[in-house]
C-alpha cells in the first residue's frame, strides 16, 4: 500500500481556509477598532484572532501529529467559552430590555462639554 503524499499545511484547501479565516477576523478586529465599538467586542474578536494564530502555527510546525490530545481539551474550552456567550448575550438582552432607549451609544466630544456646563 503506498503513504499518501504530504501537502505542506500552506498549499492545502485547510490551510487556505484558515488564512482566509484569519485574514476575515484580522479586518473585523481593526474595524471594530476603528468604529470605536464596546470592548467586549473587540476583546472577543482579539482572542479569535490569536486562536486562529495559534492553530495555523500548530498546523505549519506540524505539531498536531504529536499532540493527539490537544482536542479534547480544546472541545471542553469551546463548550466554556460558547456557555458565556450564551450568557453574555442574556445580559445584554436584559439590560435593553429594562432600557427601552436603545443600545449603548457613545456621546460626541462637544455634547459633553456642553453637558458639564
Amino acid at each position: 500500500m503506498a503513504k499518501p503524499k504530504h501537502r505542506p499545511f500552506c498549499l492545502s484547501v485547510k490551510g487556505h481556509v484558515k488564512m482566509l479565516r484569519l485574514a476575515l477576523s484580522v479586518t473585523s478586529m481593526t474595524f471594530f477598532i476603528l468604529a470605536q465599538a464596546p470592548e467586549p467586542y473587540i476583546v472577543i474578536t482579539g482572542f479569535e484572532v490569536t486562536i486562529i494564530l495559534f492553530f495555523i502555527i500548530l498546523y505549519i510546525l506540524r505539531l498536531d501529529r504529536l499532540m493527539k490530545c490537544l482536542f479534547w481539551p480544546l472541545l471542553v474550552f469551546a463548550l466554556i467559552t460558547a456557555v458565556f456567550c450564551i450568557a453574555d448575550g442574556a445580559l445584554i438582552y436584559r439590560k435593553l430590555l429594562f432600557n427601552p432607549s436603545g443600545p449603548y451609544q457613545k456621546k460626541p466630544a462637544h455634547d459633553k462639554e456642553e453637558e458639564d456646563l
